[in-house]
């Protein structure tokens, strides 16, 4: 009895260690109230970037389809424009490719931006396609999201617009030990890094300029000081644990042999 009381007495400690004051995580939009959220849609239009995959089709007025088909790529094939997927990888320089047509410097452009330079060209100095119509698509745009979420990794981006409300439910939600007012998105553009901090607790939310999310983007939701203190509390119960199965044997064995 006097060595179970002693390992109860042990134990006490770490309970109340255990039982401590727990923060409250914030809840998504806590501060939006039913006017507060109200105000435009802003969707903020993709810029082509490095390494993005751009499907484009030229259609004419002709009514010869070969006219139209010498300017577009099969769908299969080789080489390292559009092998498997019939696009147009964009390079580290910032350009593509176009058989027949040339170079054409993409990256920073929209894509109607692009598609009024390949008409262009297909127009002047020669007319090449009478009329032509050039419909750009992205074909590989993903995102990243990483730490306290329920899946970490490579986000498809559906259509060509998310917002980050939508990637991390993409990625399952933010964990318990999550911090949601201090989600961090990092951005690449032109050759330079920045670093936002959004609050997917505030109703400032919808004006951040991070909220609608960019190709490559990549979405880091922090830790919260419960979930390290969690860390080192485990530690600590498993060392003292250890410590104790490890005294309860040698009594044992002390009130078997004495």
């Amino acid at each position: 009895m006097k060595l179970i009381r002693t390992l109860l007495l042990l134990a006490l400690p770490l309970y109340l260690l255990s039982c401590g004051t727990q923060q409250r995580v914030p809840y998504y939009l806590e501060t939006v109230t039913d006017s507060s959220g109200k105000g435009d849609v802003l969707v903020t239009e993709l810029r082509i970037q490095k390494n993005d995959i751009l499907s484009i089709q030229v259609y004419s007025a002709s009514t010869k389809p070969e006219a139209d088909e010498i300017f577009n790529l099969r769908t299969t094939g080789t080489g390292s424009q559009g092998a498997n997927t019939g696009g147009f990888l964009v390079d580290a320089k910032g350009n593509i490719e176009y058989p027949r047509l040339g170079t054409f410097h993409a990256e920073g452009l929209t894509k109607d931006e692009l598609a009024a330079q390949i008409k262009k060209r297909l127009t002047e100095p020669v007319e090449l396609l009478s009329n032509p119509s050039v419909i750009i698509r992205f074909q590989n745009l993903k995102i990243t999201v990483m730490g306290e979420v329920a899946s970490q990794g490579l986000v498809s981006m559906p259509g060509e617009h998310v917002t980050i409300l939508e990637a991390v439910g993409l990625a399952g939600g933010i964990t318990e030990y999550g911090l949601r007012n201090a989600v961090k998105v990092i951005r690449e553009t032109d050759g330079k890094r920045e670093i936002g901090l959004v609050n997917l607790s505030s109703d400032s939310l919808f004006q951040s300029p991070y909220y609608n999310l960019m190709q490559n983007d990549v979405v880091l939701v922090q830790p919260t000081k419960r979930k390290e203190k969690k860390a080192d509390q485990d530690v600590l119960l498993q060392r003292v644990s250890l410590g104790l199965t490890l005294i309860t044997a040698v009594a044992l064995l002390y009130n078997i042999f004495r």
